[in-house]
This record gives C-alpha cells, structure tokens and sequence, in this order.
C-alpha cells in the first residue's frame, strides 16, 4: 500500500493536501488518527470509512468528516484507490469557523460524511484544479464553511449587522489602494476585526462575490489600464498590477478578459 500526501497550500491555523492511496481489499487495515479537524472531498475511487461517529461507504462527492484526536479506519474492500481533497483546521481556527455559521452549536462532527451535494461541488472542483495559494486558502474556508451549513441547515441568510457592513465597507477601500500588496484571507480578516470565515462569509453577502474574486478583478482592471496607456511590458504591468506571478497574469487575464495581454495591448492600441 502507498500513500502519497501532497501539500497544496497552508496559513494559521489550516492546511490544504492532495492525498491519493493505493490500497486494494489484500492490504490490511490499521487504525490512524486524526491530528487536525478534517474535511476530505473525495475525487476518486472508494473507501471504507470507521470512527466513533459512524461508518461509511465513501465515494466521488462525499466529504469525509474527521474530529481532531478521533481514531478512524479506512478499508478498500470493494477496490483499489482513491484520491482526496484534505482540508486540516487546527482547533482554535475550527472553533471560530463554527462560531460564525449560524445554528452550528458543536464544534464537533456527528456523522462520519456528508453525501455529494451541489452546494459543495464548487468549492472541491477548485481545490482539485486552484494553484494559487490565496485561492486555496479562500476555498478551504468557503469549504469548511459550506459543510457546516449543509450539516446545520442553515443558510447565509438574514439582515447584516451595520456595524459588520461598515467593516467590509472599510476592508474594500483598503483592497483599492494595497492591491500590489500580499493580501491572503487571513490578513484581510485580521484588518477587518473578524475571523477569517466570517469575513469570508460576510464580505461576499455584501459585496457579491469573494475577496480572492474582488482582489483579482481590481488587479485586472488596473493591468489593462496600464496596458493601453503605459510602454511598460507585459511583466511590468503584472507586478505593479499585484501579480507576483507571470504565469498567474496571463493565465488570470485570459480567463477574466478572454485574450493575452500582449493582444489585448495591441487591440486597443490599433482601436
């Protein structure tokens, strides 16, 4: 049997791995533990889940539940494989996760998995494909936030506290004149005086989309000023626009703007 644990991303307090497993039904089970809160959005193959809070068929879909210090076993008797998404929260950033999702009274699971659900489908598509560790750190919350939700039925509904739509109102304008700046999740939260997924949580109920999604449409608007009405190159523009990363520029461009920079230049140089 081969396990293969690879670390996409990690902040304070949370941590994002590709986990992919090789086990059949002639490998023998042996009890682990898990260190950390724990989701795992599985993207292939099957497993047999045990813990204290239950057992499970894990297939495509399902998110596998881990409580921090809880002994589990997982068994491949029907196959050969998986692969999982894992999302790891150490116990005071799980703890403020719950703190702000609405009815989560427990910072503990009490059910092995949640079944594959669209409302969760988003947030392990982009884990599966995100390189940007700002990205990733953003849907590790969104992902843990989701799940609690779905597990307590509740949904991000309700009147905004004026004193937390003042606050985003404030990180907004602090995003507008930092954009050359690292700004993670975890930072922008801390600026704003809330935890970082009730920042999440609420600057996308007020704003209309995340602070990743925010941030990388005002850097893009400020490239494509720069690129109609400045000489500097391509890589220039990607730094002063906030892009440590060229490869990130481009491919970012081309997904939000639908052409290259350097086409996008020459278009409206020749307009």
């Amino acid at each position: 049997m081969t396990m293969a644990s690879t670390r996409l991303a990690a902040g304070p307090g949370w941590r994002v791995f590709d986990v992919r497993c090789s086990a059949g039904p002639q490998d023998p089970v042996a009890e682990e533990r898990h260190g950390s809160f724990c989701l795992a959005a599985v993207v292939a193959g099957t497993f047999q889940y045990r813990a204290p809070t239950g057992q499970a068929l894990l297939a495509p879909g399902a998110v596998m539940l881990g409580n921090q210090g809880q002994c589990f076993e997982c068994g491949h008797e029907h196959g050969h494989g998986d692969r999982c998404l894992s999302v790891h929260f150490d116990a005071a950033c799980w703890e403020a996760i719950v703190a702000a999702v609405p009815g989560a009274r427990s910072a503990t699971f009490a059910l092995p998995r949640l079944p594959p659900m669209p409302e969760l489908l988003p947030f392990a598509s982009g884990l599966a494909t995100r390189t940007d560790a700002l990205a990733l750190e953003e849907l590790a919350f969104g992902f843990a936030g989701a799940a609690l939700e779905a597990i307590t039925g509740q949904a991000g509904t309700g009147r905004i506290p004026a004193r937390d739509e003042r606050r985003i109102a404030a990180s907004v304008r602090r995003i507008e004149q930092a954009l050359d700046a690292p700004l993670p999740l975890a930072r922008l939260a801390a600026d704003a005086a809330m935890s970082p997924y009730h920042y999440l949580r609420t600057f996308t109920r007020v704003v209309g989309t995340t602070p990743h999604r925010f941030v990388l449409r005002a850097r893009l608007e400020r490239a494509a000023r720069l690129l109609r009405k400045s000489r500097a190159s391509v890589a220039e523009v990607a730094l002063e626009a906030g892009f440590g990363d060229l490869s990130t520029f481009h491919a970012s461009f081309r997904r939000w703007l639908g052409t290259t920079p350097a086409a996008y230049r020459a278009g409206a140089t020749n307009a």
